[in-house]
């Protein structure tokens, strides 16, 4: 159901019946002030500037032809040319019972679904997942999910660092280990430590360095040993990436994964096919294109390598070879890749140059999607107290202690399963939403005080309306899907939560096309807000209320709930009937 939708094409014929030409934009809105209507159509203004005509006799004209019978309760002009469209009440109720049973509450499933693939979360696997994968992980998770919410085709990529020059210095590290009989697993129990300890090795142990070089080669030129080492280190390492997406409740699996040695084959070919076509050229013995269309304020054009002087190839390379594969084997209409803001500069030299090789054909879009960076309080990159990288896995397990310690407060009555149940899913719903919520381009404050809360746009909070809602449905003792309610909006807070509610396919499509899961966030925690004033003003099981409208009021919840409840599970948190 698409209010937005349905007025914009009462209003184009209306237009057009008006003598205005046959594709003039409506310009159908949300009205963003009391008693100008529910929606407004400010197109008239716009087309009576390009006609040098009166706006306000157009305007009147645009209205006379207006057909809302049914829809609208009134129709007026305010001001020079704009057109206030009050809803029906009854229609509302209509709509709403009509969406009342859907499994997609009203969101319209795509007639015709693109193939969206979409690269996320792509940790480096020589290392444990830190508070820097965070962002690429769930933004690119809730995007993926709303995708598949409207019905589109996603394939998933986790282009995972699993290959690359530090790998010879770490298969060398775990040789080492398994020769003085240590056990793999226990060996890379700790990722971080591991790492550093070969880095230590590499720097300032005599020998160890010409060996690590020496593996590198070894691997990249298929030698079974090396490829059986690399191979242990990979699994161990993705184990460790598989719990943290369990913890963060995110959809990525291991079939997911499309790690950079799987473009290893091609490589060659992408640089030789770069050198055939002229696009890329040799300079001091590496293969460069110079990117003309990105060249600097003296004219110098910027430089992209896609191979190194020695032969290396590059991340250029990788992802040059990633959009033919994307492209060509995927059949993508479209491929959307999350990373931080650094790395804007090198998506757009990749598409520049896969455009020109046709490695991305002109109908398949190609979206960056950037993002800032999670800070401290003190302003700066967030960072443990002696400055180190923070782990994960460490910043999701003080979620949850500290989530089960505001639980407790609230429920001392809790046992310890139930309680660890529900601070899992506060804490880490807690963390996800307080980044989601923020502006994707836009870094933001790390704050634990504020994402526990229970108070403002927080999970929490959220969380917390569902589960009232339960509770209600608990005291009824009432099973809708046995007595269906019909869905009568009388009160003002009723028609303010009808309006919301029929506003999700427009909000998941704005999610989808912008890749800013922050307008879910919003459109959540407003409605759970006019939730709680229909709460307080719209008396429920109170003795005296008339059947019908006690029932009605219980199906206008059971739509806010499922629509919490889809919504938080497009953002990845999860749900409780009692909290």
């Amino acid at each position: 159901m698409n209010i937005k939708q349905i007025l914009s094409e009462k209003v184009s014929a209306a237009m057009v019946a008006a003598g205005l030409p046959e594709g003039t934009n409506p310009a159908v809105s949300l009205s963003s002030r009391a008693g100008f209507g529910d929606y407004q159509a400010n197109g008239v203004m716009g087309a009576a500037k390009k006609l040098k005509t009166n706006p306000r006799e157009l305007a009147t004209k645009v209205v006379e032809n207006l057909n809302l019978t049914g829809i609208a309760s009134k129709v007026e002009l305010a001001g020079p040319g704009f057109i206030n469209i009050h809803l029906d009440e009854q229609w509302l109720s209509s709509q709403l019972n009509t969406i009342a049973d859907d499994v997609h509450i009203g969101v319209v499933q795509r007639a015709q679904p693109q193939t969206v693939v979409v690269d996320y979360s792509a940790p480096n696997l020589a290392k444990e997942m830190h508070v820097g994968h965070l962002r690429s992980t769930i933004i690119g998770d809730a995007v993926v999910r709303a995708l598949e919410f409207r019905g589109d085709k996603v394939i998933r990529q986790n282009h995972m660092g699993d290959w690359g020059t530090q790998f010879g210095m770490l298969i060398a590290h775990l040789s080492d280990k398994l020769a003085s009989e240590q056990v793999a697993e226990t060996a890379l129990s700790d990722l971080e430590n591991f790492y550093r300890e070969a880095k230590v090795r590499f720097d300032e142990e005599e020998g160890f360095a010409d060996r690590a070089r020496a593996d590198v080669v070894k691997l990249q030129s298929g030698d079974a040993d090396s490829a059986k080492l690399w191979q242990q280190f990979i699994d161990i390492s993705i184990k460790h990436s598989e719990d943290i997406y369990q913890k963060l409740n995110v959809s990525l699996t291991r079939d997911d994964i499309m790690g950079e040695s799987a473009y290893n084959a091609d490589l060659s070919t992408v640089v030789d096919e770069l050198m055939a076509k002229e696009i890329a050229v040799e300079s001091q013995g590496a293969k460069v294109v110079f990117i003309d269309e990105m060249a600097n304020k003296d004219g110098e054009p910027s430089v992209f390598i896609v191979q190194k002087s020695g032969g290396g190839f590059l991340y250029a390379t990788t992802d040059l070879s990633a959009c033919r594969y994307r492209s060509g084997k995927l059949k993508a209409d479209r491929i959307i890749i999350f990373t931080d803001a650094r790395q804007s500069l090198h998506f757009k030299q990749v598409e520049i140059v896969a455009r020109k090789a046709s490695f991305l054909p002109d109908n398949v879009s190609y979206q960056h999607c950037p993002f800032g960076m999670m800070m401290g309080n003190d302003g700066k990159p967030f960072k443990t107290r002696t400055g180190g990288t923070i782990k994960l896995a460490e910043l999701l397990d003080e979620a949850v202690t500290r989530a089960s310690e505001v639980i407790s407060e609230k429920n001392p009555d809790y046992n310890a399963e139930k309680l660890a149940e529900i601070a899992g899913k506060v804490g880490i719903g807690a963390v996800k939403f307080a980044d989601l919520s923020k502006n994707r381009t836009s870094d933001y404050i790390f704050n634990w005080k504020t994402m526990l809360s229970f108070e403002g746009a927080t999970a929490p909070y959220l969380q917390y309306a569902y589960s009232r809602i339960q509770s209600i449905f608990s005291k009824a003792e009432l099973d809708l899907s046995q007595t269906p309610a019909v869905i009568n909006i009388i009160e003002s807070q009723e028609k303010a939560l009808a309006l919301k509610l029929l506003q999700l396919e427009d909000v998941i499509d704005a999610v989808i096309s912008e890749c800013m899961p922050n307008l879910l966030c919003n459109y959540l925690y407003e409605l759970a807000s006019l939730y709680m004033s229909f709460y307080e003003a719209c008396p429920i099981l109170k003795e005296g209320i008339d059947v019908d409208v006690r029932n009605s009021r219980l199906a206008l919840c059971q739509i806010i709930a499922n629509t919490l409840k889809h919504g938080l599970d497009i953002l990845g948190i999860e749900t409780m009937e009692r909290m």
